[in-house]
């Protein structure tokens, strides 16, 4: 239901690109998972470039502070009333805007204290929605870029040309059927998915351009088991949806001058990383430091797999291996790896939440580093350890099998190591075949060094961003 295309006939002046991207996250403004990574990296991206004009929206959930802050309002709809629009500098990203109203101060942009989802939820983020549409209509640019189900409503309010980028499939924000007399557009259609509103399927309908965020995940999501119910949807767009591999922001992500290390080093100085792990051994609590570590910085949430690796304590533990465990998420995750540390502390060391600095530190000092997803959109975590000269060990799925080339099927460009299934036994399969390999110091370092020279920057995946945006605007002018 996107517009129709027509073959351009004039050529576009060389004017910038003038963007609006709406995300829910971006980091370090608001930070839950992948999605406030993702969007904060391509949004530092596209800022360093000439040819692009960005302006950023994201949701105001009442405690970030802005630098020259400017206050203006939007109409807002029916059950927000006006919405308040935030502007100003924020940390690390650069000019933004906030939209919100009383219901969208949070403390947790989407659960409560006990992890379950705000219920008005529905309320807060089509309200968001419906202010992006407005100060679209305010600031009249070229594209509107909206990422995830949060923002997707927008194009039920907008009919300008648009891109979607989908980070996780599984969650699209399926709500009562009775939103759809909310929309007085001729657009409601779109969101009618099986007898309830559904956000991301009206989005990728009616969206100019679909994106995954990695080719593998655009062709999975194609696959009726993999789709979330939503594969008939995506096909029928056909090229109108791509795949585009995320990127990790390298001046964050960088041994040789990490601030939260006490010795940098590259790829010409390994023999420095091993002072990162004798750091991350002693901040643990662990006096053996010759061991393998395994790495694991993740979301405790069913998608990531950590029940696929907590049960293969034992036979770790067998291998004489131990695993570094940073994250939060579900409490069933929560209680198993705590029970394990508090058992068996020289096997799993649990620190429970986010920390920043620790995580930095994890993927310095660990020699290995474990991602047993069920499913992975892009992932970043592997590329960040491959950064790091820390050998990752995946499942075959998203955007892992992008990024992670297994070392035994391919010895010469290897550069971690795939499980066969997404099961515990191909995971401690894949993970017995990294710690060969790491026990073989000069096979370890050519893994270690091809990760860490290739390029997993923004610069291609921004470029390949950049494009879609002129073509769509050139798709446009068309019309």
């Amino acid at each position: 239901m996107a517009r129709a295309k027509k073959p351009a006939t004039t050529s576009l002046a060389s004017d910038p690109v003038h963007v609006l991207f709406a995300s829910a996250e971006a980091a370090p403004v608001a930070r839950v998972g992948g999605l406030a990574e993702a969007s904060a990296g391509l949004i530092r991206s596209l800022r360093t470039r000439d040819d692009v004009r960005l302006d950023v929206v994201l949701p105001d959930y009442g405690d970030v502070v802005l630098d020259d802050e400017s206050t203006s309002t939007l109409p807002g709809v029916s059950w927000t009333g006006p919405l308040t629009v935030r502007t100003g500098q924020a940390d690390q990203l650069g000019r933004v805007s906030l939209i919100g109203w009383e219901a969208m101060h949070r403390p947790h942009p989407y659960v409560d204290e006990t992890g379950l989802g705000w219920e008005d939820n529905a309320d807060r983020f089509f309200g968001f929605s419906a202010g992006v549409a407005q100060l679209a209509e305010a600031l009249d640019p070229h594209v509107v870029h909206c990422n995830d189900w949060h923002t997707a409503m927008t194009l039920a309010w907008s009919e300008r040309p648009s891109v979607y980028t989908i980070h996780t499939l599984g969650y699209q924000g399926q709500a009562d059927i009775g939103w759809l007399r909310e929309i007085t557009t001729d657009r409601a259609s779109a969101f009618d998915r099986w007898g309830e509103l559904n956000p991301a399927a009206g989005a990728i309908r009616l969206a100019d351009r679909v994106i995954a965020v990695s080719p593998n995940y655009a062709q999975e999501i194609l696959d009726p088991a993999r789709s979330a119910g939503l594969h008939g949807v995506l096909s029928g767009r056909g090229e109108d949806l791509v795949g585009i591999r995320n990127g990790i922001d390298v001046s964050l992500w960088n041994p040789a001058d990490d601030p939260h290390l006490h010795v940098g080093y590259g790829p010409t100085s390994l023999a420095d990383k091993a002072e990162a792990k004798h750091e991350l051994c002693a901040e643990l609590g662990w006096e053996d430091v010759e061991s393998p570590v395994i790495g694991v910085v993740t979301r405790l949430v069913e998608q990531k797999g950590l029940d696929l690796l907590l049960g293969l304590i034992p036979y770790l533990d067998r291998a004489g291996a131990r695993i570094a465990l940073l994250g939060s998420g579900e409490e069933r995750l929560s209680l198993w790896a705590r029970d394990l540390s508090t058992r068996s502390p020289e096997q799993l060391a649990f620190v429970e939440g986010y920390d920043v600095a620790l995580a930095h530190r994890i993927f310095a000092g660990a020699d290995l580093f474990a991602m047993p997803s069920r499913f992975e959109p892009c992932g970043l975590a592997q590329m960040q350890s491959m950064a790091y000269g820390t050998i990752p060990v995946v499942t075959p799925v998203g955007g892992l099998v992008d990024t992670v080339i297994d070392a035994d099927a391919d010895p010469d460009a290897g550069n971690g190591f795939v499980a066969v299934t997404v099961d515990g036994v191909g995971m401690l399969d894949a993970i017995h075949r990294a710690l060969r390999a790491w026990h073989d110091t000069r096979r370890r370092a050519r893994l270690q060094k091809r990760g860490m020279k290739t390029d997993w920057s923004w610069d291609q995946p921004t470029e390949q961003h950049v494009e879609i945006y002129r073509s769509v605007r050139s798709d446009s002018a068309v019309e």
